[in-house]
């Protein structure tokens, strides 16, 4: 079968399109969940009042002297408007992966083991780097 276009294979063209309407989805999450911050929407865990003292802090003062999470903690402050950003953020990290994923049945209709399994292990590995397990006990 013949790729759609001569510059672009059909799975070039899938992982384009998904990414496509992935990543403006993410800057309209990231868009929304800015206007909520600061319009007040959802309250701010660290007060706007208060940002300026802590500013210079070094991360590991700044989280505890804010008694902000770290690693995936942030998702039991998703309600609150400087943390909900991070869910765009984390979407948009993992939007590689669902590109990959959009792009796997192309490689098993065809037969391509081999571009089926490195997309398969760039999941993997995504999901891996992602799940923060392999900095357990670090």
């Amino acid at each position: 079968m013949d790729p759609p276009s001569k510059y672009a294979s059909r799975e070039e063209l899938r992982y384009a399109k998904v990414l496509d309407v992935g990543a403006k989805a993410g800057l309209a999450l990231l868009v929304m969940s800015f206007a909520a911050y600061l319009s007040g929407i959802l309250p701010p865990h660290v007060p706007f009042d208060q940002l300026p003292k802590y500013w210079g802090l070094p991360v590991k003062e700044f989280v505890k002297a804010t008694n902000t999470p770290t690693g995936w903690g942030w998702l039991h402050l998703i309600g609150k408007g400087d943390i909900a950003n991070l869910v765009a953020i984390a979407y948009m990290a993992g939007l590689s992966a669902i590109c990959s994923l959009a792009v796997l049945p192309i490689f098993a209709r065809r037969g391509e083991k081999v571009h089926l399994v490195i997309a398969v292990l760039q999941i993997v590995v995504l999901v891996l780097a992602a799940s923060d397990i392999l900095t357990a006990g670090r």
